[in-house]
């Protein structure tokens, strides 16, 4: 298993994990941004009035109303990304990677009202009486490349697996037992046929789940930062400056945070801004095309306030949470994980500058230290062997302790180029210290120094719990409309059952490789449509344009 892991990680990293992916999805949305001279400001306005069922006419053809077709949309986008994503790009890149996060959400929103327009505009009427679309539609009845729309689906297919079923119930069952003690069975099963109930009703159904789930789920979440906000009022001003003041020079080393580059920043900024609103992507086309309404650009204008409401909002108020409580440069107790360990050789003391500044540059990758090989020494829990330094989550660990089972651990433990040996790091064995935190833990921690306080850390599981599980809900939905364009929908039913009993077994089951491999299948989702749109940028320009021009007409 862990062989296929890394031949897909090597794979992944031609596609989704490169730089030329990054900079092909931003260079789309600053070229339309330009092109249509800058819609998600001009058109802002509006797209809240459409929202509003302002222009709804019941004679509209579609399954739902603006509103719901947003929220599905929304619930498939607003999950882990917005807690842990924004966690982890502030410990990867510094403050600075939230203004990269917002930069990419702000180009994102034309994307979005791109391929959200050409995807309505060629949708479909299914066997069963119901609206499809998506990519795949305009790619088949538009450029006339079925090849194109056929991977396109078949990418969407493995997607719905690989983002929104089972590394969102895994995560949502380790979360609930981490914090209440509730078995994984318990929690996949009860999960599993609530979804089943949810599903089985069609996009309607959905569409009415989401739009009572989604603004309360997202009302909650918010008022959480804000009473870590109003406790830490002080430190609002200094973090936001923290985020737009260090864009070109990065980020100094403070606390237990040892730094980072602009090129840090950018990066993981990007990276974590693009997951969380997949704007590009064409999953959300899928949800908007059942929206009752003739007039593509107009469910084209909704769908510009996705990246708003999901990154320039809810990312914005937990990158501002973490900040502004300072738990992002502290270390705390913790248990370490394999991947976030390394052992350096030598001995560097984190209270001397000059060590400090060369584990720093290590970490930064300026200038490379050498790396801990041979035997690690432990006595009574405790690492005595003198010329090694370890580091975990980016930071100097401190009070180190090796544990087997239940007592303290009292051997050897053989490292290779840094890495403690995978084998020595069975279930039996575990080390825990005091180190920095990322993703969700960093999150909870956070959220523990607010108002609420200890109260506060119930709000990430309990808010991961309602996000993870309507981002599954609503790519069932993804993956049911691609199933209707390859094979028509009476293979609908089949793929409903094999999502929710693979649903239900993900919630015990180890899911690093479909993390993985989902990140291959974003890429082949994401590129067929970014080429697909681009083509088409002269009637995307006519049928916006045209379209304002009427609704002006209608206006005065």
């Amino acid at each position: 298993m862990q062989k296929l892991n890394d031949a897909l990680t090597l794979v992944d990293s031609y596609f989704g994990g490169s730089q030329w992916f990054v900079f092909l999805l931003l260079g789309t949305g600053l070229f339309y941004t330009i092109y249509l001279k800058f819609p998600q400001i001009r058109f802002f306005r509006h797209a809240i009035r459409v929202l509003s069922g302002k222009y709804d006419s019941d004679k509209h053809v579609g399954d739902t109303s603006h509103f719901q077709a947003l929220s599905t949309a929304l619930s498939g986008t607003i999950g882990t990304g917005n807690i842990a994503g924004v966690a982890l790009a502030i410990h990867l890149g510094g403050p600075p990677a939230i203004f990269w996060m917002l930069m990419t959400a702000f180009v994102g929103m034309t994307t979005k009202l791109v391929e959200v327009t050409l995807s309505h505009k060629y949708r479909e009427q299914a066997q069963d009486g119901s609206i499809s679309g998506g990519p795949m539609y305009y790619m088949k009845n538009r450029l006339n490349m079925r090849w194109l729309a056929a991977l396109f689906a078949l990418a969407t297919i493995f997607s719905s697996f690989g983002t929104g079923s089972l590394p969102q119930i895994n995560s949502i069952s380790n979360a609930v037992f981490a914090s209440f003690g509730i078995s994984h069975y318990i929690t996949g099963a009860a999960l599993a046929a609530l979804m089943a109930l949810i599903i089985i009703g069609g996009i309607k159904r959905i569409a009415r789940v989401s739009e009572k789930l989604v603004p309360f789920m997202s009302i909650v979440y918010v008022l959480g930062a804000l009473s870590v906000l109003i406790y830490n009022h002080q430190n609002i001003v200094p973090s936001i400056i923290a985020i737009f003041g260090n864009v070109f020079n990065g980020t100094a080393a403070t606390g237990g945070f040892l730094g980072a580059t602009v090129a840090f920043a950018f990066n993981r900024g990007v990276n974590r801004g693009l997951f969380s609103n997949e704007a590009g992507q064409g999953s959300a086309p899928i949800a908007h095309a059942a929206a009752r309404t003739e007039e593509p650009v107009s469910e084209g204008m909704v769908s510009l306030l996705e990246p708003f409401i999901d990154t320039i909002i809810i990312c914005f108020f937990t990158g501002l949470t973490i900040l502004s409580s300072g738990a992002w440069m502290e270390k705390h107790d913790n248990q370490f994980q394999q991947a976030d360990l390394i052992v350096l050789d030598g001995v560097y003391d984190e209270q001397n500058p000059s060590d400090n500044g060369k584990v720093s540059d290590h970490i930064l990758k300026k200038h490379s230290l050498p790396l801990f090989t041979g035997k690690l020494s432990i006595r009574e829990g405790r690492p005595v062997t003198g010329n090694a330094t370890l580091l975990h989550a980016r930071s100097f660990a401190d009070n180190v302790v090796v544990w087997e089972g239940g007592n303290l651990f009292d051997g050897d433990l053989p490292v290779e180029n840094g890495r403690i040996a995978v084998a020595s790091m069975t279930e039996k064995i575990s080390i825990s210290g005091k180190s920095l935190l990322h993703s969700a833990p960093l999150s909870t921690e956070a959220f523990k120094k607010g108002l609420l306080g200890e109260w506060g850390k119930y709000v990430i599981p309990l808010s991961l719990l309602l996000f993870a599980f309507t981002t599954s809900v609503a790519w069932s939905y993804y993956g049911d409309r691609a199933v209707t364009y390859l094979w028509g929908s009476k293979y609908v039913r089949y793929y409903h059952i094999i999502y929710v009993v693979t649903f239900f077994l993900a919630s015990f089951t180890d899911t690093t490789v479909i993390w993985t491999l989902s990140g291959i299948t974003i890429a082949l989702m994401t590129l067929p449509n970014l080429f697909g749109i681009l083509l088409l940028h002269k009637e995307v320009k006519s049928l916006v344009f045209g379209y304002w021009k009427k609704i002006k007409q209608k206006d005065a």
